[in-house]
């Protein structure tokens, strides 16, 4: 799995990446098929914009986006709104798999 932290118009600080990194290492227990996860910040005035993509393989894209003045609370919602997201796929996946009666 690829983990990218990148900025736009900001240089991101050290502890902000290794905040978002420990995040983004929990996402694959809610799916096992994930690629590569990207983290995008931006700072326009005093708010910030965050945006998580996590690619999987054989599935769309699951993007979430947030703007806010606290860059740690704004990682913390996009990747909660992820993990809904991966944990209504994954509940999707298996509903297409037949029942057995037994």
């Amino acid at each position: 799995m690829q983990l990218t932290v990148k900025s736009r118009h900001v240089e991101v600080p050290e502890e902000i990446r290794k905040y978002a990194e420990t995040k983004a290492s929990k996402l694959p227990r809610f799916l096992d098929r994930i690629s590569a996860i990207e983290f995008v910040l931006d700072q326009e005035s005093d708010l910030w914009t965050a945006e998580l993509i996590v690619k999987v393989d054989r599935a769309s894209d699951f993007v979430a986006k947030e703007t806010g003045p606290d860059r740690y609370a704004l990682i913390d919602s996009i990747v909660e709104k992820v993990e809904r997201q991966l944990i209504r796929h994954k509940e999707k996946v298996k509903d297409h798999h037949p029942r057995q009666n037994h």
